[in-house]
């Protein structure tokens, strides 16, 4: 075989000098500046977002034949033998994530909906460390869970003021998709002030594309300062996975929130006394709003109440409250919701086309909550509590594989009436229940709509 020896060469030289050139390569651009890259920011955030995984115990299914005495001597068992009693425990597992809101006191964010009906609750933290949270306390109408864990060396993220966001915004999600692991997804605000969605009591949500996915929950939307601007805690799937609509819990809600469960162990809300509505086109029409101008109608103003003594009427247009603009009934319900009884809000109003502020006191709720066990059996695991923002109450959680989750009701919902009689408070919810023991007839508001639900 002849051997060419300058084509050797020549390919050998080519062969040295491929690895030259490829560690030549820039790192910066054409004008010699760094390639831009978060790499700095997730370094110093990353730390702060945590997995959470939950444990809780369930019977296993039993055989009642087990427990007939025809089939205890059959299979030679005691006379006493009951399978339910005797049926194992199983552990089940669910993974979302969470936020290292506090280091010095081992606070952790989270959604509710994750560690709901937990018996344990971990942590893992991004250096290998696993450990213990207790549950501080929890706030189901907003979707939000505080834990605490004791370790040293944690890492917190910094807090952002969330009413400063803009659509358009770069905002980065972090969490654990899948319960693959710590994830960095990238992308815009889309949109603020989401509502309507029927996935919370309070909705206020900020959009975004940013990849979210289930186990997403509970983790952190951060900016590029690396503040953290919102809770992430739902997505629309109608496939199952990420199609570029994802929801955040702005920081401002959750913040006020987690204030008062770490002071109170529970969330305290307050309540003006005003029944509210959306502004339909044909409102627009009749209330003659001029263009660009929004806001929610005052549909009822409740005697002896902050919003009567402050001088609101019937028919005023709440346009702003401490001065950010109101377009929906649902923003105004929460930008209330996150303020505690005492605390004032300066309300802007639109009264026969002038312009009128005014200071309001939050004033306490005007009933008392109803749990399950004051509720029959057909609607065991309800939680509800009187409207504040008018007549009916209001559906704030249902038990998983409880009645009332398979009955048709959602949170948020507002229950109206109850086996043909007008529901206003707790008492008169109460009361029309115990009308009838077999089934309920229950007419529910939701989400500007009307409907009936038959529980038997």
């Amino acid at each position: 075989m002849k051997i060419d020896l300058k084509n050797g060469a020549l390919v050998l030289l080519l062969a040295l000098a491929i690895p030259s050139a490829q560690a030549a390569l820039p790192n910066v651009t054409a004008d010699g500046k760094p390639f831009p890259t978060l790499a700095p920011m997730l370094k110093k955030v990353n730390p702060a977002v945590v997995n959470i995984a939950t444990y809780s115990k369930r019977e296993t299914q039993y055989n009642p034949l087990l427990n007939d005495p025809f089939f205890r001597r059959f299979f030679d068992l005691p006379e006493d033998f009951d399978s339910r009693r005797e049926a194992p425990e199983r552990r089940q597992q669910s993974a979302g994530s969470g936020v290292i809101v506090d280091a010095d006191d081992g606070i952790v964010m989270t959604n509710y909906h994750v560690i709901r009906n937990a018996d344990e609750v971990q942590v893992s933290l991004i250096d290998g460390r696993s450990l213990k949270a207790q549950v501080v306390g929890t706030d189901p109408q907003l979707d939000i869970a505080i834990l605490e864990v004791e370790a040293e060396d944690l890492t917190e993220v910094k807090l952002a003021d969330s009413s400063l966001l803009e659509v358009g915004d770069f905002v980065v999600a972090i969490g654990n998709p899948f319960g693959l692991g710590q994830t960095v997804t990238t992308g815009i605000v889309s949109a603020l002030g989401r509502s309507g969605l029927g996935m919370e009591g309070y909705e206020n949500f900020i959009q975004t594309d940013a990849s979210i996915n289930p186990g997403n929950s509970g983790g952190a939307l951060v900016n590029l300062a690396g503040e953290l601007v919102g809770i992430n805690t739902a997505i629309i799937s109608p496939a199952g996975g990420n199609v570029g609509i994802g929801f955040a819990i702005p920081m401002n809600m959750a913040r006020a929130s987690m204030a008062q469960i770490i002071e109170y162990g529970e969330v305290r809300r307050g309540q003006i006394g005003v029944g509210i509505q959306d502004i339909t086109p044909e409102l627009r029409d009749a209330f003659n709003l001029k263009k660009g101008e929004f806001g929610v109608l005052v549909t009822n103003v409740f005697e002896d109440t902050p919003a009567a003594k402050s001088g609101l009427e019937t028919g005023d247009i709440i346009i702003e409250v401490d001065g950010q603009q109101t377009r929906s009934a649902a923003q105004l319900r929460s930008r209330i919701g996150i303020k505690q009884v005492g605390d004032e809000v300066r309300l802007k109003f639109l009264r026969d086309g002038k312009t009128i502020e005014r200071k309001v006191e939050i004033g306490a709720a005007r009933s008392s909550l109803a749990q399950a066990e004051d509720l029959p059996e057909l609607l065991a695991g309800l939680r509800v509590e009187t409207n504040t923002d008018g007549d009916g109450v209001l559906v704030i959680d249902l038990s998983p594989n409880s009645p009332a989750a398979y009955s048709g009701l959602r949170p948020g919902d507002v229950i109206v009436g109850t086996n043909k009689r007008r529901v206003r408070n707790i008492e008169s919810f109460r009361e029309a229940l115990a009308l009838s023991k077999t089934s309920i007839l229950l007419r529910v508001e939701r989400n500007g709509g009307s409907l009936f639900i038959v529980i038997r």
